[in-house]
């Protein structure tokens, strides 16, 4: 069930990102015919198309610009202005205008601002800050956590995305398998249903017989009903991850059937590195120890704000203005005001309000220590128990092996001795319904190891909580061919029935 790809895997980011996009083309034209998705196609066109992982990125964007914003206050701040002013009315008109006659103040006051009717100002301030009681310190600390924990995030989410498509690849897969399985065993069926008419019209093989046939060829019809709906519902989850209408035909490349069964290729150096090490040097690595203790920093970060506030604030200032009053003023007409200061902020009374910030701000760095504890037991638990699920698909694929040639080799034997009259057929359907359970456990046991060993390649950057999600990877669709197969297959042995 080979087919052909629609992307070739890379392993430059720009070039998967072009295949991505170009595949994603063709699978939106409905001019283009249906091909095979690979699993680095799945995976480019789920990171191209992913809202989730566009939020992380916004989130680091964001968190750059907060790093900026608390680097800029050791720079020195420098602000201009200009206005213009016209008096329509002033309550100095006529005070310096006149002289002593008149009821004026003598003397020419005319350069002076009072109720002048024009006023153009050209203003520039200048501030520094010198001492902030180590205030900007732990802004910049708080900015850099924050851009660390952004990063996590941003790593997070992609392998969260990586392994949702894997998962849904080879739940594709395994159910394009289970539907294969299903109508062979219904071929199967209706070869058997048709030997035995022939028979009993024949007179060779009695009513009940034909009977039997025909029941078991009618019941195997809805397993093959359920698992190609199973096998809607995998392909509708897996367009829905990568956007793509759901009338659009979409099938996938991957081999449940290879007898060798190599890591794929996007997981086969980081499944290496993982492996090669501990469980407590994985889960010591892992993002969400990381973010924990990111958020350890921001709180303690936070903490030494708020005990800054208790410190002096000095800075110095410096505003230089120019102001001239004539209504078109030259060059000659303007006048200069600069001053030069320092200011010193303390707070002396503060109703406890320090006080009690200071007392919630302990409070988070408490809890944010507590959180990274409970992180790093959750993640080396977490660590040990994904490692102990990829061993035990590994260990259960390896027993599968050899499995399904025999059930074939027994079944064979089984339909030779029918035909030969010298088996029942009760004998022939177990023969079918242990080959059908042989197959379908070692089609399940390839999906899981492989779902395995990208959820360990990818483990170091998973949330927690996600990573032991689907531990035993038991698709629905597989549990219920498993369940009808061997429910069938205690039946017959129930009658009597058995492979001799």
């Amino acid at each position: 069930m080979l087919l052909a790809s629609v992307v070739s895997g890379g392993t430059a980011q720009a070039q998967r990102a072009s295949l991505a996009a170009s595949g994603l083309s063709a699978l939106q034209s409905q001019d283009v015919p249906s091909r095979a998705l690979t699993l680095d196609a799945v995976i480019d066109l789920a990171e191209a198309r992913s809202e989730q992982i566009a939020i992380a990125q916004f989130g680091v964007t964001r968190a750059v610009a907060g790093e900026q914003r608390a680097r800029s206050e050791r720079l020195p701040q420098l602000a201009g202005g200009a206005s213009y002013d016209r008096t329509l009315q002033s309550e100095f008109e006529g005070i310096f205008s006149g002289g002593a006659g008149d009821g004026g103040i003598g003397g020419d006051f005319s350069e002076l601002p009072f109720g002048q009717p024009n006023a153009f100002r050209l203003n520039l301030a200048f501030s520094q800050a010198v001492y902030a009681g180590g205030r900007i310190d732990a802004q910049q600390q708080l900015a850099l956590a924050g851009r660390g924990a952004a990063d996590s995030s941003l790593t997070s989410a992609r392998a969260q995305l990586v392994l949702d498509a894997t998962q849904a690849f080879y739940d594709a897969a395994l159910t394009d398998r289970l539907v294969a399985i299903a109508e062979a065993s219904l071929q199967q069926a209706e070869a058997t249903l048709a030997q035995v008419e022939m028979a009993y019209k024949a007179g060779r093989s009695p009513e009940f017989d034909a009977l039997r046939a025909r029941v078991a060829r009618d019941n195997q019809r809805p397993n093959v009903i359920r698992a190609k709906a199973n096998r809607t519902i995998a392909y509708l989850r897996l367009k829905q991850l990568l956007e793509i209408p759901a009338s659009q035909p979409v099938t996938v490349s991957a081999e449940l059937d290879d007898a060798a069964l190599d890591p794929p290729s996007r997981f086969a150096a980081q499944l290496a590195e993982v492996t090669a090490v501990s469980a407590g040097q994985t889960a010591a690595r892992r993002v969400p120890v990381q973010q924990a203790t990111f958020s350890v920093q921001a709180r303690e970060a936070a903490l030494r704000i708020t005990k800054s506030q208790r410190r002096p604030y000095v800075s110095v200032n410096s505003a230089l203005g120019e102001v001239a009053y004539a209504g078109v003023p030259g060059f000659d007409d303007w006048r200069t005001n600069w001053t030069v200061g320092a200011s010193v902020q303390i707070p002396l009374f503060t109703g406890g309000r320090l006080k009690a910030e200071e007392i919630s701000a302990g409070a988070d760095v408490g809890e944010a220590r507590a959180r990274r504890k409970l992180a790093v037991e959750l993640s080396e638990a977490e660590t040990e128990a994904t490692l102990a699920v990829l061993d035990a698909a590994v260990a259960t694929w390896q027993a599968s092996a050899g499995t399904v040639e025999q059930a074939v080799r027994a079944y064979d034997i089984a339909d030779l001795r029918y035909r030969e009259g010298i088996s029942t057929q009760l004998e022939l359907l177990d023969a079918r319904l242990v080959l059908q359970s042989a197959q379908v456990n070692r089609a399940q046991a390839a999906r899981d190891v492989q779902v395995s060993r990208a959820r360990v390649s990818l483990l170091p950057d998973l949330p927690l909580g996600n990573a032991a999600i689907d531990a035993a990877g038991s698709a629905g669709a597989a549990a219920q061919a498993i369940a009808q197969a061997g429910a069938a297959r205690s039946a017959a042995a129930g009658s009597g029935g058995g492979i001799r």
